[in-house]
C-alpha cells in the first residue's frame, strides 16, 4: 500500500517486453490465455503499449476458531495499461499508466478475528464485494537516466513497486494470500491505497532494478472510488520517502529497502475517556502521524544469477507513534522459492509467519480502564503451481492468533442481552486461481 516505486514498474515493463515476440507461444507454452491476437499484441508492446489483464479467484474458509465457521468465493480482476512515449514514437523518458480493477463476491476476511486480511486480494480496490474503480492514473517523465518526476493518482501498490520484496510482495494474488505477509502494514494508516500525489524519482545507476529513491507527497485521504480533487483544498497531506538497492551478499542476489511516511491529518486518538467526551461532546483526537519500515531479501541459492529463481529468506520489521496508529510495530519473516523443482520452473513457494505489536485502544470510563485488542501473530504456506504459465493454482494454510478478544453480539429474542464469545486462533484454508489473459 506505499508506492515509492512508480519509476520502478514503468520502466521494468518496458524492459520486460524487449523481445521480439512477448506474447507468442502455442495454447500451452505462451504467457497470457488469449495469446498475441493474430502479432497485434506484439505489435503494440513493439510501439510501447501494454495490455496486462488478469483474473484472480479464491475459495477460502475458516474449518477452526475465528468468530465462526464457514468458506466464501470471491474474485478479482485487473486491467493494467503502460504505454512508453519513446517506443511509440513520441519523445523519450515518458511513461502513462492506468489500471481499471473491480472485486465481486465475499471474503472471509471478516471473520477470522484478526486484523490482517487473509485474502488481501480481496480488498482491492476497496473492500467488500462488487465495484469497480480507476485506482492509477498517473505520468512519470524522466528528464535524464537519473531522475524523474511523477503526477497523476496511483495504486500505492502493484506488482513491481510498493515495498516490493522478492518473495512477499503484491496483492494477494500470486504469492501469500495475508496482507501482513505481501507488505508491511505499519503505514497503511498514513497512505492510502489509491490516491493523488507527485513526486521526483532517482535511479543512482540508471537501472530501476539496481537503485531507486522516491519521494512522494500524497493526498492523505484519498480512495479508489473518487478522483480526489474535491478534497485537494483540505491539506491532509501525507509525505513518503522509500528506497530501494539491489545487493551480492555471498555472491547471490538480494535486495534491502527503508522507508518512512508522515502524514499531516487528524486521527481519532486510540485513548478515550469517558469524561472528556461527555464534556466536549467529541472524540479525542491526535494530530499527525509517522512510522518508519524496512524489509529485505536475499537468495540463498540461486542456480543462475539474476534469473529469478531460487531459493531464499525474507524479513520486514516496522514502527510506528503508537498513537493513533495502534500497529505499534511489526516484524515478518520467512523462506520462499521460485523454480528450483526440476519440471516446475514456473512455480512458486513460500513459508512466512508475522507478529504485530498492538498498542491496544482503550476506553476509560468511571476511573475503569479496558483494553480491546491483543497483539496478533499468523503463519501461512503456499503453493502456487504454474498449470501453464498462464493459469497458476495455489493451495493456501493460515493459523492466525487474532487480534480481536471476544466477539460481542447482542440477543434480542426475549430480554435484550449481551452475548459474549472468546474469540480462538483461526485456522484458514484457501484455494486461488488466477488466469493471466
Amino acid at each position: 500500500m506505499v508506492l515509492f516505486g512508480i519509476s520502478l514498474s514503468v520502466k521494468a515493463r518496458a524492459q520486460a517486453t524487449s523481445s521480439a515476440n512477448p506474447y507468442s507461444g502455442d495454447f500451452w507454452s505462451r504467457s497470457t490465455l488469449t495469446g498475441d491476437w493474430g502479432g497485434a499484441r506484439n505489435d503494440l508492446a513493439a510501439k510501447g503499449v501494454t495490455l496486462d489483464m488478469s483474473l484472480t479467484q479464491g475459495y477460502q474458509g475458516i474449518v477452526g476458531g475465528g468468530k465462526e465457521e464457514l468458506w466464501n468465493y470471491g474474485g478479482r480482476g485487473d486491467l493494467t495499461i503502460n504505454v512508453d512515449t519513446q517506443k511509440l514514437g513520441l519523445w523519450p523518458g515518458g511513461f502513462f499508466t492506468a489500471e481499471v480493477e473491480g472485486n465481486y463476491g465475499k471474503a472471509v476476511n471478516g471473520d477470522t478475528g484478526a486484523l490482517m486480511p487473509v485474502d488481501s486480494n480481496r480488498i482491492y480496490p476497496t473492500p467488500g464485494g462488487d465495484n469497480l474503480n480507476l485506482p492509477a492514473f498517473n505520468f512519470t517523465q524522466f528528464l535524464s537516466p537519473y531522475f524523474g518526476v511523477t503526477l497523476g493518482k496511483y495504486a500505492t501498490l502493484t506488482s513491481t513497486s510498493g515495498d516490493m520484496n522478492e518473495f512477499a510482495h503484491g496483492k494477494g494474488d500470486t504469492q501469500f494470500m495475508n496482507l501482513a505477509l505481501n507488505f508491511n502494514p505499519i503505514f497503511a494508516l498514513t497512505v492510502p491505497y489509491s490516491t493523488l500525489g507527485t513526486g521526483v524519482i532517482v535511479l543512482p545507476t540508471k537501472d530501476p532494478n539496481g537503485a531507486i529513491v522516491s519521494l512522494m507527497v500524497l493526498e492523505a485521504n484519498g480512495q479508489a472510488s473518487t478522483s480526489g480533487f474535491n478534497d485537494l483544498n483540505q491539506n491532509k497531506l501525507s509525505f513518503a520517502g522509500e528506497g530501494r538497492v539491489r545487493t551480492d551478499f555471498f555472491g547471490f542476489t538480494g535486495h534491502q529497502l527503508l522507508g518512512a511516511t508522515y502524514s499531516n491529518q487528524e486521527y481519532t486518538s486510540i485513548n478515550q475517556n469517558a469524561r472528556f467526551i461527555i464534556e466536549n461532546g467529541a472524540l479525542e483526537h491526535t494530530k499527525g502521524s509517522w512510522n518508519m519500515y524496512y524489509n529485505f531479501d536475499q537468495y540463498l541459492y540461486e542456480p543462475k544469477k539474476g534469473s529469478g529463481q531460487g531459493i531464499g529468506i525474507f524479513g520486514r520489521f516496522g514502527a510506528s507513534d503508537g498513537n493513533p496508529n495502534f500497529m505499534h510495530y511489526f516484524y515478518s519473516m520467512g523462506i520462499g522459492g521460485k523454480g528450483v523443482i526440476p519440471g516446475r520452473a514456473l512455480d512458486a513457494y513460500g513459508i512466512g509467519y508475522y507478529y504485530l505489536d498492538i498498542a491496544s485502544p482503550t476506553f476509560t470510563v468511571l476511573g475503569r480502564t479496558a483494553s480491546l485488542l491483543r497483539d496478533e501473530q499468523g503463519f501461512e504456506a503456499f503453493y502456487n503451481i504454474a498449470l501453464m504459465p498462464w493459469m497458476k493454482l495455489t493451495p493456501d494454510i493460515q493459523v492466525i492468533r487474532p487480534a480481536q478478544k471476544n466477539a460481542v453480539s447482542i440477543i434480542t429474542a426475549g430480554i435484550p442481552s449481551v452475548s459474549t464469545k472468546n474469540i480462538d486462533t483461526a485456522t484458514v484454508l484457501g484455494l486461488r486461481l488466477q488466469l493471466i489473459f
